[in-house]
C-alpha cells in the first residue's frame, strides 16, 4: 500500500514540476520578462526545499514518516493554485502589434504611419504620438510573476519529504533482495510523471490563454507565432487537484511495518561493512528508534553529519552528481525552448515531443537500470562501474549535438542587413516606423520582416490572420523588381533541411536520454548502501539539499542569463524597459544547450551594441526636419545617447558608417607575431636581438623595442639577466681566511 501511494506521490510531484517547466516561454511572453528572470522562478522550487530540507530528514525519520509526507503534499497543492492565481488578478493580455487603421476608414489597414499624415506634419517631425505611458498605470504585469515565484517557494517546501522519507521507508522494511526493484518502480513512476506534465503543457499550449473571455475571431497570431501565449494557468489547477488527492492515502497508514524475524536479525553482507565505515557488525534494517526529546536530538545533528561527510564514498559521489546535474538540469529547463527557437517548432509540439520521445526514454532506462541490477545481482562496486560506464557513453554521444544545426532565419535588419535583400538602403525611409514593434510578416521572397512598416508595407487588405500587405517596397524576388510586392501575416516557416536534421536531434536525443538513464537506479542504490542504516534519510536529504543548493537552484539562472546574451530582438514594456525576447541567434543558442559553459559571444549574429546602418540612416533622417534627440530615441527604441554620438558622427564625417582606426599599422604581421610567440615560447632564452635578425631575414624591419611591446600583448615579457660578481663577499672572506691558515 506504501509502494503505491509513494509512487502517486511521486507522479503526482513530477507532473507539477514537468509542467512548470513546459511553461517557461508561456511565462516570459504573459509577464514579458526575460530567461534569466524564469531561471529564478524555476530555481525557487529548490530554494523552498532548501529551507527544511536537513531538517526534515533528520528529524523526520524518527518521527510518523507518513503523515509528514501527506503534510507536504497538501503544500504541494496549495503551492500550485497560489502559481495559478495571477491570471485572475491581472487584465487579459495584449501582444503587440504594429497595425494601426487608416485616417478615413477601418477596413483598409495602412501599415506605414507616414502616409497617413500631411506633409506639414511629416516635416514637423510630430509623426507618431507617443502612447507609451497610456497603459502603464494600468500595468500590474512587473510584479506578478513574485506569486508564481512564492508558489513554487511552497511547493519545493511541500515537496521535502517525499523522497529521503519515502525511500528510506521502502528500504527499511523491504527485502534486500527487492529494494532496489522496488526503487527502481517507483523511479519509474515518477518518470511517467512528467510524461502526461509535458503532454499537460502541449494541451494548454494550444488553448489561447484567455480562452471563455474573448472571441477567438479576434485573435490574429497562431500558436507557432512569438508572441502566442496558452492557457498556462489550467494546467496549474489540474496539477494542484491531482497533487491535493495524492495526500489522501498517507494518513492511513502506519508508523512503522513488521519486519520478519529472519531479516530482523540479518546482519550487513561482508562488502557493504567494508563501505560503512567503523560499522562492520550493523542491523541491516533500520527500526524506528525509541522517541527521543527534540533537544537531544537536535544536539546529535552536528555530530552525526560529520559522521556522513566522513564517507568517502558518499563525499565523492556527491562532488560528482552536482557536477553532473548542472549540466542536466541547464539543458532540460530549457530544451523545449531551444526546440522552439532552433527547429522552428511551435511550443505545443515541443511539449508533446518532450512527453512522448524523451521523457518515455529516460523512464525505460531508470527501470531497465533496476532490473539489470537485479537480474546481474550487481553489488556495489558493480553498481558504480555500471553507472559511471553509462554516463560516460551518454556524454560522449552528446557531441554530436553540435553537428545538428539549422541556419538563422532570414529577418531584415537582423540576421541579414536590407541591402543584401534588394541592394537599397532606405527601402522604407517613407515610413516612420517604431523599431521596437514585433508585428513579423512573410515576404514573397521567403525574408520575414520586423513590422509591415520596416517592410515598407503600403495597404493591406483581409482581416486577422489572413491579412495580406502589398506594395512592400523592401520586398524583392528574384527577377521582379515591380508589381504588387506582397507580404502575408506571420513570420517565414521555410527553411532548408531544418525538418530532416530535427528528426537526427529526437533520435539521437532518445538514444543519450536512454543510455545515461540506465545508470540511475544503480547510481541511487550505491548511495544509500553505502552508510550506515542509521543515516539512511540524513544521506538522502543532505544529498538533495546540497545538488539543489549548487545545481538545481544556480543552473537555470546562470542557463537563462547567457541564454539571454544571444537574443538578437528584445520586445519592450510599456512603460519602457526590456521585455521578453522575440528573436534568437540559433547557432550561439545551440553551442549553449550541447555544453553547459559554452556561447559564442564572437559570433557576427551574436547580441552587439551596434545598430543596422539602416537605423543610423532611419536617425538621421528623422533629425534632419528638426525633430529632438529625445523624440527619436524614444520613437525607435534607441538610447538617447547612441541616438547623439549618430548624429555628432554625422555632422562631422557626413557619414554613419563605422570609420577604420585612427593610427598607423602594426609593423609585424600576425604571423609574425605568431612567430615570435612559437619561439620565445620553446626558447625562453631568445633575445631581442635574434627576434630582430629573424625578423629582418623574413622582411620585416623592426627595433627591440617593438619586439618588447609585442611581447607584452601577448602577455609575455623580456628581461635582463642580473648582473653579479664573479665573488661574492662572503667567497673572498672564505678565500682570504684559508690562505691566511694555509
Amino acid at each position: 500500500m506504501f509502494l503505491v501511494a509513494l509512487s502517486f506521490a511521486y507522479f503526482a510531484k513530477a507532473l507539477s514540476g514537468s509542467y512548470m517547466k513546459s511553461t517557461i516561454t508561456q511565462l516570459e511572453r504573459r509577464f514579458d520578462i526575460p530567461s534569466y528572470l524564469i531561471g529564478v522562478i524555476d530555481g525557487s522550487f529548490e530554494m523552498g526545499n532548501l529551507l527544511v530540507i536537513a531538517f526534515v530528514s533528520y528529524f523526520g525519520a524518527r518521527l510518523h514518516r507518513p503523515k509528514i509526507i501527506a503534510i507536504g503534499c497538501v503544500l504541494m497543492a496549495v503551492g500550485t493554485f497560489i502559481i495559478a492565481l495571477p491570471h485572475f488578478l491581472i487584465g487579459r493580455y495584449k501582444f503587440e502589434t504594429s497595425i494601426r487603421s487608416s485616417v478615413n476608414s477601418t477596413n483598409n489597414l495602412s501599415p506605414c504611419p507616414a502616409r497617413l499624415l500631411s506633409p506639414v506634419a511629416l516635416a514637423s517631425g510630430d509623426v507618431l504620438p507617443e502612447v507609451q505611458s497610456a497603459g502603464c498605470e494600468g500595468e500590474s504585469n512587473l510584479s506578478m510573476w513574485i506569486y508564481v515565484f512564492l508558489g513554487n517557494v511552497l511547493r519545493g517546501i511541500g515537496e521535502t519529504p517525499v523522497q529521503p522519507l519515502g525511500i528510506s521507508y521502502i528500504d527499511d522494511f523491504a527485502r534486500e533482495e527487492n529494494a532496489a526493484f522496488y526503487i527502481g518502480c517507483v523511479q519509474t513512476i515518477a518518470v511517467i510523471g512528467p510524461v502526461f506534465g509535458y503532454l499537460l503543457g502541449s494541451l494548454c499550449a494550444k488553448i489561447y490563454v484567455d480562452i471563455g473571455f474573448v472571441s477567438m475571431e479576434s485573435i490574429t497570431i497562431t500558436p507557432g507565432d512569438a508572441r502566442w501565449v496558452g492557457a498556462w494557468w489550467l494546467g496549474y489547477l489540474i496539477a494542484g487537484v491531482i497533487t491535493l488527492l495524492s495526500a489522501i492515502p498517507f494518513w492511513f497508514l502506519p508508523r512503522s511495518l513488521p519486519i520478519p524475524a529472519e531479516q530482523s536479525l540479518a546482519q550487513c553482507s561482508p562488502e557493504q561493512a567494508s563501505f560503512i565505515k567503523d560499522s562492520p557488525h550493523l542491523e541491516h534494517k533500520y527500526q524506528a528508534d525509541e522517541p527521543a526529546s527534540f533537544l537531544e536530538m537536535a544536539k546529535d545533528f552536528i555530530p552525526t553529519l560529520k559522521t556522513l561527510l566522513g564517507n568517502p564514498v558518499y563525499f565523492i559521489y556527491l562532488c560528482v552528481t552536482i557536477i553532473q546535474l548542472n549540466s542536466l538540469i541547464g539543458m532540460v529547463t530549457y530544451k523545449p525552448k531551444y526546440i522552439e527557437q532552433h527547429y522552428g517548432q511551435s511550443a505545443s509540439k515541443a511539449n508533446f515531443l518532450m512527453g512522448t520521445i524523451n521523457i518515455p526514454a529516460v523512464a525505460l532506462g531508470i527501470f531497465f537500470g533496476g532490473l539489470l541490477m537485479k537480474r546481474l545481482k550487481l553489488d556495489i562496486m558493480g553498481a558504480a562501474k555500471f553507472a559511471i560506464g553509462t554516463s560516460l557513453i551518454g556524454y560522449f554521444l552528446s557531441l554530436f549535438f553540435f553537428a545538428m544545426s539549422c541556419e538563422n532565419a532570414k529577418v531584415a535588419g537582423i540576421t541579414i542587413p536590407y541591402n543584401r535583400v534588394n541592394g537599397v538602403s532606405g527601402c522604407n525611409s517613407q515610413c516612420v516606423c517604431s523599431e521596437s514593434d514585433w508585428d513579423p510578416v512573410c515576404g514573397e521572397n521567403g525574408i520575414t520582416y520586423v513590422s509591415p512598416c520596416l517592410a515598407g508595407c503600403q495597404a493591406s487588405t483581409g482581416s486577422g490572420k489572413n491579412t495580406v500587405f502589398f506594395n512592400c517596397s523592401c520586398v524583392a524576388t528574384a527577377g521582379l523588381s515591380s508589381g504588387n510586392l506582397t507580404a502575408s501575416a506571420g513570420h517565414c516557416t521555410q527553411r532548408q533541411d531544418c525538418d530532416r536534421v530535427f528528426s537526427y536531434f529526437l533520435a539521437l536525443s532518445v538514444i543519450t536520454s536512454f543510455i545515461i538513464s540506465l545508470g540511475g537506479t544503480p547510481g541511487y542504490m550505491v548511495l544509500i548502501r553505502c552508510i550506515k542504516p542509521q543515516l539512511k534519510s540524513l544521506a538522502l536529504g543532505f544529498h538533495t539539499l546540497t545538488t539543489r543548493t549548487l545545481a538545481g537552484i544556480p543552473a537555470p539562472i546562470y542557463f537563462g542569463a547567457i541564454i539571454d546574451t544571444t537574443c538578437l530582438k528584445w520586445g519592450l514594456k510599456k512603460c519602457g524597459g526590456k521585455g521578453a525576447c522575440w528573436l534568437y541567434n540559433t547557432t550561439a543558442y545551440r553551442h549553449l544547450s550541447t555544453t553547459s559553459n559554452s556561447h559564442t559571444p564572437n559570433s557576427p549574429l551574436a547580441n552587439t551594441k551596434e545598430l543596422s546602418k539602416d537605423t543610423r540612416n532611419k536617425i538621421v533622417d528623422l533629425h534632419q526636419p528638426g525633430k529632438t534627440v529625445s523624440a527619436i530615441g524614444k520613437q525607435l527604441g534607441v538610447k538617447k545617447s547612441t541616438v547623439g554620438a549618430i548624429i555628432r558622427k554625422w555632422k562631422t564625417y557626413k557619414t554613419t558608417d563605422n570609420l577604420p582606426q585612427s593610427g598607423a599599422p602594426r609593423k609585424i604581421s600576425p604571423c609574425g607575431v605568431k612567430m615570435i610567440t612559437r619561439t620565445v615560447s620553446k626558447n625562453p632564452r631568445t633575445t631581442r636581438r635574434d627576434l630582430v635578425n629573424d625578423l629582418q631575414r623574413a622582411g620585416t624591419k623592426v627595433t627591440k623595442a617593438t619586439i618588447s611591446n609585442t611581447l607584452r600583448r601577448q602577455r609575455l615579457k623580456s628581461c635582463s639577466a642580473r648582473r653579479v660578481p664573479l665573488l661574492k663577499p662572503v667567497h673572498v672572506q672564505a678565500r682570504l681566511r684559508f690562505a691566511r691558515e694555509y
